[in-house]
């Protein structure tokens, strides 16, 4: 079993206040959710209105396909256009229970 782990920073070029920032990093994650079997959650910078850092996770059996799904999701956000991918950062860890 491996977990895919994703880290993005986001800038939000049109937010303008904390409540626009949020209807639009909650739209995106209802998006995301909706296309790929993919946990996503905003994690980091709740207070800066331009800014905010998001994790997205996915598990599968197989690590090219997680890799795969996850390259995915990404290339879904960066070209929706409403948001601006600054840095990525991606962990794979490996569980193998029961295997010898």
């Amino acid at each position: 079993m491996v977990a895919g782990v994703c880290h993005l920073d986001l800038v939000l070029p049109q937010g303008s206040s904390l409540k626009e920032k949020r209807h639009i990093v909650k739209s995106l994650m209802t998006r995301v959710r909706n296309r790929f079997n993919v946990s996503i959650s905003e994690v980091g910078e709740h207070d800066l209105w331009q800014r905010s850092h998001v994790g997205i996770c996915l598990v599968g059996s197989d690590k090219r396909f997680v890799n795969s799904s996850l390259d995915k999701v990404l290339d879904y956000i960066e070209r929706l256009d409403i948001v601006e991918v600054v840095r990525t950062e991606t962990e794979f860890i490996h569980f193998n229970y029961g295997e010898k």
